[in-house]
């Protein structure tokens, strides 16, 4: 499972990963450092822990913890550290260092003694569900060059992958049987009469581009090759040439190209600075000039604006219920583990 966590966390480095449902914006032109959602989907409540967390030694022990006599070693605590780091785009902060490690920790423990548990039960799976889990997987990278030079940079062989992706899906498999959800329309209603403010959306447009892109770190003359041709676009642009139709003949951007561009909605925060400031200028019908960003340069046309709103129920109620359903998930999930803890030994070393 770590080894899946790694890979995929190079996955979102490179930019290869889906979109998540909830942030229908491309992910090739969000801020590096923003974290995108829907204005309108619901997100959990962190709550601070009551008291701070046991201090962790600053260097680590061979062997973190035991599973039931199964080791925890440095190395693997230590990888699913950078993994995590990895997806936040950063180290963990010194004053979170202990909370962190400690979270990190107990996931390790939890999933042990998951694949422990799959392992009493002798769960049997078919090798053509880790061939479709294995498929998925190499479909997020943009060739199979990429994907084999993820696996290299995570110092993985594909027989190491395959067998995390059977651990995986026997983990799964067994908490489908054990973890039952349900969630009732009354408690979508609630949910959403309970908190008006998770439903606010700000004003937003909808828009579509067309990307000529530049390499990171390219010389002036490349920079102005691009931009020539990007003229050349909005040249056949303005001569009223249909924008969908050049967007998927000349726009380098593999999310939105083919479908003519279209970026979907998105509200302010959600884009880089100089495209977003770009599409909020304009007025729906309207293409911009050439708008150059880290990614290259960009022809914009707005196709819609939305005022400020309060988003109707009815609009959002697939989205509540899904997160419902997560956060029932989670909770039933952590008492299956405490259970498995109960029963099981347990040794913290750190």
């Amino acid at each position: 499972m770590t080894h899946i966590f790694a890979l995929l966390t190079v996955l979102a480095a490179c930019g290869c990963s889906k979109s998540t449902p909830a942030a229908s914006v491309n992910p090739s032109l969000r801020p590096a450092a923003a974290a995108v959602q829907a204005p309108a989907q619901p997100q959990a409540q962190t709550t601070p822990p009551a008291t701070s967390p046991k201090p962790v030694p600053a260097q680590l022990p061979e062997v973190v913890a035991r599973v039931n006599g199964e080791a925890i070693g440095k190395a693997e605590f230590e990888n699913a550290v950078r993994n995590l780091e990895g997806r936040a785009g950063g180290q963990v902060p010194a004053d979170q260092r202990d909370r962190v490690y400690r979270g990190v920790l107990d996931q390790l423990i939890a999933y042990r003694l998951l694949v422990q548990e799959t392992k009493a039960r002798k769960i049997a799976i078919f090798d053509a569900d880790i061939d479709a889990r294995l498929t998925e997987i190499r479909k997020r990278f943009p060739s199979e060059e990429a994907f084999k030079k993820a696996l290299a940079q995570q110092q993985l062989t594909e027989a190491q992958l395959r067998e995390d992706a059977r651990t995986d899906i026997l983990v799964t498999k067994m908490l489908q049987f054990e973890v039952k959800v349900s969630v009732s329309p009354q408690e979508v209603t609630t949910f959403y009469q309970q908190n008006p403010d998770k439903f606010q959306q700000g004003e937003r447009v909808r828009a579509s581009h067309i990307l000529i892109r530049v390499p990171e770190k390219a010389d002036e003359k490349v920079k102005q090759e691009a931009r020539a041709k990007a003229a050349d676009v909005l040249k056949q642009v303005k001569s009223d040439q249909d924008f969908g139709a050049l967007a998927k003949q000349h726009s380098q951007d593999p999310g939105s190209a083919p479908n003519g561009g279209d970026l979907g909605y998105f509200q302010q925060g959600q884009m880089v600075g100089a495209f977003e400031r770009a599409a909020f200028a304009l007025k729906p019908g309207e293409v911009s000039d050439i708008v150059e960003t880290p990614f290259g340069f960009h022809i914009i046309k707005l196709t819609e604006k939305q005022p400020p709103r309060t988003v109707p129920i009815d609009e959002v109620r697939p989205q509540i219920e899904q997160f419902l359903q997560n956060q029932q998930r989670e909770q039933k999930t952590e008492a299956f583990v405490e259970t498995l803890k109960a029963k099981g030994k347990v040794e913290i070393l750190i």
